[in-house]
């Protein structure tokens, strides 16, 4: 039997194309055996790199101020909880970290984990866990071995029905050596650094419960009157110190037709403070008119056109009691009453201008003798049913 070349066409024994053929055969036999061993190396470690299953940790407190209503995972790398190197007898030269995962997922995992762990009272108050980072990162040390390092970081928010509030953060974690061979201290460790989180809270809640403001459980309102005095160019209301002439410092205007104007408004100023998860709000209540803003020509001094001005800061002081029932603790929120209390203010002051014009459009600035005796009376109901008059 004969054989040919194909790319020379030339006549060849078939024992020299036997030999010549041998190194080719020889190569292609060891590529192959490579590819092998590769494939078999690559599967050796995709089973030696299995999940990590974080189990339950007994925790040395039983929370009283709080549960753990949700986790929201809120990491940046969610490709894999660890980075670790396979299990194997010694390092190997040129090994490289595989991505490991919990088993389950890592949310449902540590969902579980805290189910688990720490006792669930939905009386209490309910936290959200912003998982911000949670990695397991390995590096080669010495002799062989391999180090370790868990970063654990958590946010802490309260869960309310107008929206959550940020209360604290944490970061912990924790580093370890081990051999290539043992990778038990992994989760250990890792589920030590989580329970790390839960015990740093337990610890602030406790001290902050009773103290911090997010934390408060309801809201109390005290109100402090500014007091029958007179300081600088204001002079504050009150039911047993009726206005006089001679708190009109101002300058009269020579272009009104009025014989008289008093300038009545009202203020707020607040402090708050809590106590046993109460916040007490003191709230100071200022109803004033400036003197150097109200003036009166010396024609229009007489009793009548005194008691039309008296009855513009007797409107100012209606309005200030009405304001104070705007802001019943029943109407606020312990997040935002702050902003609540600013707006009823508004709200009120709108109104004291409103009734003020009301006012000295029906009497016609006093001279409407009828409407000025309706509204006298008017006044001194209101004030009454307020209990700012006897």
């Amino acid at each position: 039997m004969q054989f040919y070349m194909k790319s020379t066409g030339t006549r060849l024994s078939k024992k020299l194309l036997e030999l010549r053929h041998l190194p080719y055969l020889w190569s292609a036999g060891i590529v192959v055996l490579t590819f092998i061993l590769m494939s078999a190396g690559s599967q050796t470690s995709a089973v030696t790199v299995e999940p990590l299953v974080l189990r339950p940790e007994r925790l040395p407190f039983t929370p009283e101020e709080f549960y753990i209503a949700d986790i929201v995972d809120e990491r940046k790398d969610r490709k894999a909880v660890a980075y670790l190197f396979p299990a194997s007898p010694v390092l190997q030269v040129g090994a490289t970290v595989q991505p490991v995962n919990l088993q389950g997922g890592e949310l449902p995992a540590l969902k579980e984990f805290v189910k688990q762990s720490l006792p669930r009272n939905p009386k209490l108050r309910p936290v959200v866990i912003r998982l911000q980072e949670c990695m397991v990162r390995e590096t080669t040390g010495e002799k062989g071995s391999i180090n370790g390092r868990v970063v654990v970081r958590l946010a802490f928010d309260l869960q309310r029905e107008s929206g959550n509030v940020r209360l604290v953060e944490y970061t912990g974690g924790a580093k370890y050596v081990r051999s290539a061979s043992q990778r038990g201290m992994v989760e250990p460790t890792l589920r030590q650094s989580l329970a790390g989180g839960l015990q740093y809270l337990n610890t602030w809640m406790n001290n902050e419960a009773g103290r911090h403001e997010k934390l408060a459980k309801g809201i109390k309102i005290n109100f402090i009157e500014q007091g029958n005095k007179r300081v600088d160019d204001t002079v504050h209301y009150h039911p047993s110190r009726p206005l006089t002439w001679n708190d009109f410092t101002g300058q009269p205007k020579k272009t009104s037709h009025y014989g008289a104007s008093v300038f009545p408004g009202f203020s707020y100023h607040g402090d708050s403070e809590v106590k046993n998860g109460i916040i007490h709000l003191h709230v100071t209540l200022n109803v004033f008119m400036v003197q150097s803003s109200s003036w009166v020509k010396p024609v229009a001094r007489d009793n009548y056109a005194l008691n039309h001005e008296q009855r513009h800061f007797d409107i100012a002081k209606l309005v200030a009691e009405k304001f104070k029932k705007r802001i019943d603790p029943d109407n606020l929120t312990i997040e935002d009453y702050n902003s609540q209390i600013q707006y009823q203010y508004l709200e009120a002051y709108r109104e004291m201008n409103r009734m003020q014009e009301l006012y000295d459009s029906e009497t016609r600035h006093s001279l409407d003798s009828v409407a000025q005796e309706r509204w006298n009376k008017k006044i001194d109901a209101d004030l009454q049913a307020l209990g700012v008059k006897k």
